[in-house]
Protein backbone atom coordinates (compact mmCIF):
# COMPACT_ATOMS: atom_id res chain seq x y z
CA UNK A 1 0.00 0.00 0.00
CA UNK A 2 2.89 2.46 0.70
CA UNK A 3 3.93 2.24 -3.17
CA UNK A 4 0.53 3.05 -4.42
CA UNK A 5 0.70 5.98 -1.85
CA UNK A 6 3.85 7.36 -3.36
CA UNK A 7 3.40 6.94 -6.63
CA UNK A 8 -0.22 8.86 -6.37
CA UNK A 9 2.16 11.33 -4.17
CA UNK A 10 4.53 11.13 -6.99
CA UNK A 11 1.45 11.60 -10.20
CA UNK A 12 -0.08 14.87 -8.22
CA UNK A 13 3.24 16.46 -7.86
CA UNK A 14 3.60 16.00 -11.55
CA UNK A 15 0.42 17.02 -12.05
CA UNK A 16 1.33 20.56 -10.12
CA UNK A 17 4.29 21.19 -12.02
CA UNK A 18 2.18 21.41 -15.63
CA UNK A 19 3.97 23.16 -18.61
CA UNK A 20 0.78 25.44 -18.57
CA UNK A 21 1.77 26.69 -15.51
CA UNK A 22 5.34 27.38 -16.41
CA UNK A 23 4.50 28.69 -19.44
CA UNK A 24 2.35 31.77 -17.93
CA UNK A 25 5.40 32.79 -15.58
CA UNK A 26 7.64 33.55 -18.68
CA UNK A 27 7.47 37.30 -20.39
CA UNK A 28 8.53 37.22 -23.77
CA UNK A 29 10.20 40.10 -25.70
CA UNK A 30 10.18 40.72 -29.27
CA UNK A 31 13.45 41.12 -30.97
CA UNK A 32 11.83 43.63 -33.65
CA UNK A 33 11.64 45.96 -30.99
CA UNK A 34 14.51 48.65 -31.98
CA UNK A 35 17.31 50.02 -29.75
CA UNK A 36 17.85 53.50 -28.18
CA UNK A 37 19.39 55.78 -30.77
CA UNK A 38 23.30 56.92 -28.81
CA UNK A 39 23.44 60.28 -29.64
CA UNK A 40 26.06 62.66 -27.69
CA UNK A 41 24.99 66.12 -26.55
CA UNK A 42 26.24 67.63 -30.15
CA UNK A 43 23.60 65.46 -31.72
CA UNK A 44 26.08 63.47 -33.35
CA UNK A 45 26.54 59.45 -33.27
CA UNK A 46 30.35 58.11 -33.30
CA UNK A 47 31.44 54.64 -34.54
CA UNK A 48 34.52 53.28 -35.57
CA UNK A 49 35.10 51.58 -39.03
CA UNK A 50 38.45 49.15 -39.99
CA UNK A 51 39.00 47.47 -43.36
CA UNK A 52 42.64 46.08 -43.85
CA UNK A 53 45.15 47.70 -41.60
CA UNK A 54 43.11 51.11 -41.95
CA UNK A 55 40.76 52.90 -38.84
CA UNK A 56 38.18 55.67 -39.77
CA UNK A 57 36.64 57.20 -36.39
CA UNK A 58 33.15 58.57 -37.78
CA UNK A 59 30.78 61.24 -36.58
CA UNK A 60 27.29 61.85 -38.26
CA UNK A 61 24.61 64.29 -37.51
CA UNK A 62 21.87 66.06 -39.59
CA UNK A 63 22.70 68.50 -42.61
CA UNK A 64 23.29 68.86 -46.39
CA UNK A 65 25.07 65.57 -46.98
CA UNK A 66 28.41 66.73 -46.79
CA UNK A 67 31.46 64.47 -46.03
CA UNK A 68 34.66 65.47 -44.61
CA UNK A 69 37.21 63.27 -44.12
CA UNK A 70 40.94 64.29 -42.38
CA UNK A 71 40.01 68.08 -42.54
CA UNK A 72 38.94 68.06 -46.54
CA UNK A 73 36.27 67.84 -48.46
CA UNK A 74 35.50 63.65 -50.21
CA UNK A 75 36.45 64.98 -53.74
CA UNK A 76 39.57 66.14 -52.73
CA UNK A 77 40.87 63.11 -50.40
CA UNK A 78 39.29 60.55 -52.38
CA UNK A 79 39.80 62.41 -55.99
CA UNK A 80 38.40 58.55 -57.40
CA UNK A 81 35.43 58.31 -58.45
CA UNK A 82 34.50 54.82 -57.42
CA UNK A 83 36.10 55.56 -53.52
CA UNK A 84 33.69 58.49 -53.35
CA UNK A 85 30.66 56.29 -54.26
CA UNK A 86 31.98 53.52 -51.62
CA UNK A 87 31.45 56.29 -49.10
CA UNK A 88 28.02 56.99 -50.07
CA UNK A 89 26.69 53.29 -50.36
CA UNK A 90 25.16 52.79 -47.19
CA UNK A 91 23.48 56.47 -47.16
CA UNK A 92 21.78 55.70 -50.68
CA UNK A 93 21.13 52.25 -49.21
CA UNK A 94 19.60 53.65 -46.09
CA UNK A 95 17.62 56.21 -48.55
CA UNK A 96 19.41 59.19 -46.69
CA UNK A 97 21.76 60.58 -49.14
CA UNK A 98 21.37 64.34 -48.28
CA UNK A 99 20.55 63.52 -44.82
CA UNK A 100 23.28 63.37 -42.32
CA UNK A 101 27.15 65.41 -42.58
CA UNK A 102 29.87 63.38 -42.20
CA UNK A 103 33.14 63.69 -40.29
CA UNK A 104 35.83 61.44 -40.15
CA UNK A 105 39.33 60.97 -39.25
CA UNK A 106 40.79 57.82 -41.01
CA UNK A 107 44.56 56.78 -40.58
CA UNK A 108 46.37 53.63 -41.73
CA UNK A 109 46.17 51.31 -45.05
CA UNK A 110 46.15 53.16 -48.44
CA UNK A 111 43.07 54.98 -50.20
CA UNK A 112 40.86 51.87 -50.87
CA UNK A 113 41.01 50.49 -47.25
CA UNK A 114 40.53 53.90 -46.00
CA UNK A 115 37.04 54.51 -48.26
CA UNK A 116 35.95 50.93 -47.26
CA UNK A 117 36.99 52.33 -43.58
CA UNK A 118 34.79 54.89 -43.57
CA UNK A 119 32.01 53.75 -45.40
CA UNK A 120 31.77 50.68 -42.23
CA UNK A 121 31.70 53.86 -39.82
CA UNK A 122 28.68 55.57 -41.28
CA UNK A 123 26.99 52.30 -41.27
CA UNK A 124 27.35 51.84 -37.91
CA UNK A 125 27.24 55.30 -37.07
CA UNK A 126 23.48 55.50 -39.05
CA UNK A 127 22.34 52.13 -36.97
CA UNK A 128 23.24 54.31 -33.80
CA UNK A 129 21.54 57.21 -34.86
CA UNK A 130 18.26 55.23 -36.57
CA UNK A 131 18.32 51.65 -35.16
CA UNK A 132 15.16 51.20 -37.66
CA UNK A 133 17.69 51.26 -40.96
CA UNK A 134 19.69 48.52 -39.16
CA UNK A 135 18.00 45.78 -41.39
CA UNK A 136 18.03 47.74 -44.69
CA UNK A 137 22.03 48.08 -43.60
CA UNK A 138 22.36 44.65 -42.22
CA UNK A 139 20.92 43.05 -45.46
CA UNK A 140 23.54 45.44 -47.77
CA UNK A 141 25.97 43.84 -45.39
CA UNK A 142 27.24 47.16 -44.85
CA UNK A 143 27.59 46.30 -41.17
CA UNK A 144 29.88 43.05 -41.51
CA UNK A 145 33.66 43.77 -41.11
CA UNK A 146 35.79 43.06 -44.19
CA UNK A 147 38.15 41.12 -41.95
CA UNK A 148 40.97 40.38 -45.33
CA UNK A 149 43.99 41.39 -44.15
CA UNK A 150 47.18 40.77 -45.92
CA UNK A 151 48.80 37.62 -44.96
CA UNK A 152 52.66 37.77 -43.45
CA UNK A 153 55.58 36.81 -45.19
CA UNK A 154 57.35 34.26 -44.10
CA UNK A 155 60.69 32.81 -43.34
CA UNK A 156 62.17 30.89 -45.96
CA UNK A 157 59.87 32.37 -48.60
CA UNK A 158 60.53 35.29 -51.17
CA UNK A 159 57.09 36.68 -50.59
CA UNK A 160 54.22 35.42 -48.55
CA UNK A 161 53.84 31.99 -50.15
CA UNK A 162 56.41 32.57 -53.37
CA UNK A 163 59.62 30.23 -52.58
CA UNK A 164 62.79 31.28 -53.70
CA UNK A 165 64.29 30.39 -57.83
CA UNK A 166 65.20 27.15 -58.35
CA UNK A 167 68.57 26.65 -58.70
CA UNK A 168 69.62 23.26 -60.41
CA UNK A 169 73.11 23.86 -60.15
Amino acid sequence: MSEETTLENLDQALKADTPSQATDDVVETTPSTPAEPQIDAQGRSYATGKRKNAIARVWIKPGAGRITVNGKGEETYFARPVLRMILRQPLVAAGRPESYDVVATVSGGGLSGQAGAVRHGISKALTYYEPELRGVLKSGGFLTRDSRVVERKKFGRAKARRSFQFSKR
